[in-house]
């Protein structure tokens, strides 16, 4: 695989998947010892969030440090009557600020498309270098999970979380060679059903497997759609929660040696 990509020109699609995405930093890192460029990245939820990075051109272990930024992000769950969503996205934005600061789309060193959802008409959204857009809006767009983090608007459109329309986005690849990355693929499944002493413990991992079903079956159908040549990495995330960014050090490595 290695040596077919560097002898091609090739998109990276990273894959949303929340704490899970955070394998991506596997592949970067051993993308970059076999010094592997893609031509261009394509991104949803916290793969938009990697690749916007790797994008201006942020080394793995840059982007790992802002990624441990997020560690802590249920600590900063706000209590209010309104609104849509339970996290702060003032402190997200500073994290955006920091690592983007005044960038637009256009001035990437890597081409880049960040897939979002238009909440109001439910049609995707790519952002890409012939939008007049800043990357840390972009960003935000792309990650805005519904009901978890707040939906951001741009040019009085309300936007959320690209998972809802193409959470690997393939189809927006412009090259034929394209390595694809899924943190919710056929290894994002435990082979038991929950069965935790509490109702509610298992309720909720009914409801995180079921969304992750929905997801991978999405994707699969654009695979299968595909005429692209594909070299699809699928990270073994079964042990792990969407919401677990405090083992960002054990998921980080479930990307390594992939490739």
């Amino acid at each position: 695989m290695i040596k077919k990509l560097q002898n091609n020109d090739f998109t990276l699609v990273l894959s949303g998947g929340g704490a899970l995405g955070i394998a991506h930093l596997g592949i970067l890192h051993d993308m970059e010892k076999q010094h592997v460029v893609p031509n261009e990245i394509v991104g949803t939820s916290m793969g938009g969030i990697v690749g916007a990075c790797l994008s201006v051109g942020m080394k793995e272990k840059d982007i790992y440090e802002h990624i441990q930024s997020f560690a802590d992000i249920f600590n900063w769950i706000k209590f209010s009557f309104s609104g849509n969503a339970i996290v702060h996205n003032d402190k997200l934005a500073q994290i955006f600020e920091q690592i983007f600061k005044d960038k637009k789309m256009k001035d990437t060193a890597i081409p880049l498309k960040l897939i979002a959802t238009d909440l109001l008409k439910g049609d995707k959204k790519v952002f890409d270098a012939s939008d007049d857009v800043y990357i840390k809006d972009a960003v935000l767009c792309t990650m805005a999970i519904p009901g978890v983090f707040d939906e951001h608007t741009i040019e009085g459109k309300t936007y959320g979380d690209g998972f809802l329309c193409e959470n690997l986005g393939i189809s927006e690849a412009s090259f034929d060679t394209v390595l694809a990355v899924d943190v919710l693929g056929k290894n994002a499944f435990e082979e038991t059903m929950p069965d935790n002493f509490l109702k509610t413990a298992n309720v909720l991992e009914m409801f995180e497997r079921s969304i992750r079903l929905l997801i991978y079956n999405q994707s699969k159908t654009q695979l299968e759609h595909s005429n692209k040549h594909i070299y699809l990495i699928e990270p073994k995330t079964r042990g792990y929660k969407t919401y677990q960014f405090h083992k960002h050090q054990a998921i980080r490595a479930l990307g390594l040696n992939l490739l």
